[in-house]
């Protein structure tokens, strides 16, 4: 199977950034992701074996690469954070600002958003992918266990644990309020 790689770039690319964006939240490094990514595919598409689809070692890759890069960005936060405690200046976060809805309903989902991003971002490398990759993303069970290399029960059962842990953080949070997320 000879594929042309400018159509396998165009036909995954959005959905690679997708993926990347929700691990790293920032548009622009979700894009360098996604470049780095193809970069991969395209240096090692020797390597790929058929034993699975195409999109879904595209996509282990793009989960991979946005779990080392959140890793990486952590331990640079550490040194950051250590760093300023001599005298520098961390840099400060930009907010934009979301038209056409009332004001005091954007603070509120924002805030949802918010917390719900933050548990997300709690749960182990493994619950938040098939979260990720489910919920945000809408692959299938069957799916995301090509993309982890494990089985669809095992996905049944991270996805199982990840509810629960969020579940408990979130009732833990609004000190057993009942939500409506």
């Amino acid at each position: 199977m000879l594929l042309n790689f400018k159509e396998v770039v165009e036909t995954h690319q959005e959905k690679v950034r997708n993926i990347c964006f929700r691990y790293v939240k920032d548009v622009q490094d979700a894009e360098d992701l996604a470049q780095e990514v193809f970069m991969q595919v395209y240096e090692s598409f020797e390597q790929f074996r058929n034993e699975a689809e195409l999109s879904t070692w595209i996509y282990r890759i793009a989960v991979n690469k946005s779990i080392d890069f959140n890793r990486k960005k952590v331990r640079k936060k550490r040194f950051g954070q250590i760093v300023s405690l001599f005298g520098f200046k961390e840099e400060g976060e930009i907010m934009i600002a979301d038209k056409g809805k009332e004001p005091h309903k954007k603070i509120e989902d924002e805030e949802r958003k918010k917390i719900l991003q933050e548990a997300i971002d709690k749960l182990p490398d493994n619950q938040k992918t098939v979260i990720i990759l489910n919920k945000y993303e809408g692959f299938k069970n069957k799916e995301i266990a090509e993309i982890m290399k494990i089985s669809v029960s095992a996905v049944d059962s991270l996805m199982h644990r990840a509810k629960k842990n969020l579940h408990d953080m979130l009732y833990k949070y609004y000190d057993g309020r009942v939500l409506n997320i």
